[in-house]
């Protein structure tokens, strides 16, 4: 399938409700993607002017990070105003215009909420820390200390230290389970969930297709504000903060995951169904439960479409065994969740670096992800085989690198600006100085290098896309049990109208696999994928995919 006809099944596609489900989302951090008037900081214009491009690709909809307005301590993640976009990425109306251009494309548009937290600037907080009596007193969650004045429990920050900070205008604690300036909203409140669905149905009338939420599970803290347990040794998993981050030493029974969390995202789920054809993807941060809740927060059809967690987003390598193992899990704890893969995103070295992938890696897990069963991210710069950037301490923006450094360097080196032309200046994201360096060697694989080469790390994720959108049943179909033999993993995809073999070597040997009983064709040759009578030898980083011949 080219280019041009996958454009098109995307605009085909565009009033189909369930759009969602198996859909490709392509990730935008808009600080790092166009600059369209050269301050440095990319913007709604330029991601307007990459419109045609993103179609290309082939992906149903775009999700773009916070463009609110913001102080920018969290680039974005802290919000002042949810109504209004922050004046370095424009205005409401480049958005509007965004928006528009963006569905005549056939592209669907997501929007970042981040709805646990707000910026300490935002009114809301400058009223509630006003005093203990006004109207917004307990839109945030305040806590008088222990009597020996240290905080009200041991609840941690992602970003270090206590999640409590001190406040002398109430002489209380608030709550801020990321940056000191992030205090928490106490989601107990009414008012407040009131509030937030005003947000929503804000940018549900704008015509946005959906929200992929920010920190989904941390919504709701326990109203005691009963101490987390510790964490044996053995049970501490550095998937959501970085290994050197007393974070991991707790388990967060209580700062986060409550169970009254579910009747808000029944509230929020109703909002969106009054809209046709919106979806609300979450992001669950939980080390030791993440699969359970993704079960939970999408069973049935009052609660989310679809979530994701942390397991393919962590520094553990996707072998076989790992795969295996977390699908069948997946099933034993929540068989009817939907979950939406991602290997790269915004806060997470770069999966290329993370896992050590060379070039004939990266082309076999691309198609592993749209193989899976679930939805699918994509993130900004994955598409061109983007290795981490190194950026050097001097330089370094986030805050939570700072922190840390050097055992953990951040999110800056998979935020770096996006490559577009390797000559130009910047690379083709900026005419100014840009606000992370652009990186030497990610240049080399700039966007107008690989569209010349038909070969390229580009071409085979849009080929591979288009795979997935040509086969219902690798996008919506069910899976059968994933099977193991040493390093290659293999399973079914299946539909009312066909069925799909898969089979991937993610070991460092070949191996030899049986194929299932049937007549089956290759498919998706131009993939790189072998073919095989009977039985079939994988290469190291090869893969297999067959539809079976009912003929």
């Amino acid at each position: 399938m080219n280019v041009q006809n996958t454009v098109e099944l995307s605009k085909s596609t565009k009033a189909v409700s369930d759009w969602w489900r198996g859909g490709v989302i392509y990730q935008i951090y808009p600080r790092s993607f166009q600059d369209s008037n050269g301050d440095g900081i990319g913007d709604l214009k330029g991601i307007t002017q990459r419109l045609d491009y993103i179609a290309s690709l082939g992906v149903d909809a775009i999700w773009i990070s916070p463009f609110f307005k913001s102080p920018m301590k969290d680039f974005g993640y802290d919000v002042s105003d949810y109504r209004d976009v922050d004046p370095m990425f424009g205005s409401l109306e480049d958005f509007r215009e965004m928006l528009d251009r963006a569905h005549d494309k056939g592209l669907k548009v997501m929007i970042d909420l981040v709805l646990s937290h707000t910026s300490d600037q935002h009114p809301w907080f400058g009223e509630s820390r006003a005093s203990r009596d006004n109207p917004k007193s307990d839109w945030y969650v305040w806590a008088d200390p222990k009597p020996d004045g240290t905080p009200p429990n041991n609840w941690l920050s992602i970003f270090g230290g206590s999640a409590w900070q001190w406040d002398p205008r109430r002489l209380q604690y608030y709550l801020h389970n990321f940056l000191t300036s992030q205090p928490d909203l106490n989601f107990h409140s009414p008012d407040v969930q009131d509030a937030l669905l005003d947000v929503a149905r804000f940018w549900l009338d704008m015509g946005v297709d959906g929200f992929r939420l920010d920190t989904i599970n941390f919504y709701f803290h326990d109203k005691q504000l009963r101490d987390n347990p510790a964490l044996p040794i053995e049970a501490r998993n550095a998937s959501i903060a970085p290994a050197v981050n007393p974070y991991n030493h707790q388990d967060h029974l209580y700062s986060k995951s409550q169970p009254e969390n579910i009747t808000f995202l029944e509230r929020l789920r109703a909002l969106t169904d009054e809209f046709e054809g919106r979806a609300c993807l979450g992001e669950v941060g939980d080390a030791q439960r993440g699969l359970e809740i993704m079960g939970e927060y999408t069973s049935g059809d009052k609660r989310m479409h679809m979530c994701y967690a942390f397991e393919f987003l962590e520094k553990r390598a996707l072998t076989a065994t790992y795969a295996k193992q977390v699908f069948d899990q997946l099933q034993a704890k929540a068989g009817d969740a939907w979950p939406c893969w991602a290997f790269s995103n915004h806060d997470v070295q770069r999966h290329a670096s993370r896992w050590g992938l060379d070039d004939a890696a990266i082309r076999q897990h691309t198609v592993l992800m749209m193989c899976l069963r679930g939805s699918a991210c994509l993130y900004q710069g994955e598409e061109l085989g983007l290795h981490e950037a190194d950026v050097p301490f001097e330089m370094l923006q986030d805050p939570y690198g700072i922190e840390f450094w050097p055992e953990f360097k951040g999110r800056d080196g998979c935020r770096t600006p996006m490559v577009w032309a390797a000559q130009d200046e910047q690379s083709g994201f900026s005419t100014g100085e840009p606000w992370l360096p652009v990186s030497a060697a990610q240049s080399e694989k700039a966007v107008d290098r690989l569209e010349a080469d038909r070969q390229s790390m580009l071409h085979h994720y849009r080929r591979a896309i288009a795979l997935r959108r040509a086969h219902p049943a690798l996008a919506s179909g069910v899976q059968s049990e994933m099977r193991q033999v040493g390093s290659v993993l293999m399973f079914q995809r299946e539909n009312a109208s066909e069925s799909v073999f898969c089979a991937f070597n993610l070991g460092a040997e070949a191996k030899r696999v049986d194929l299932p009983e049937g007549n089956w064709r290759v498919l998706g040759q131009d993939l790189g994928g072998v073919d095989g009578e009977g039985s079939v030898t994988l290469r190291p980083a090869q893969f297999c995919l067959m539809v079976r011949d009912e003929g």
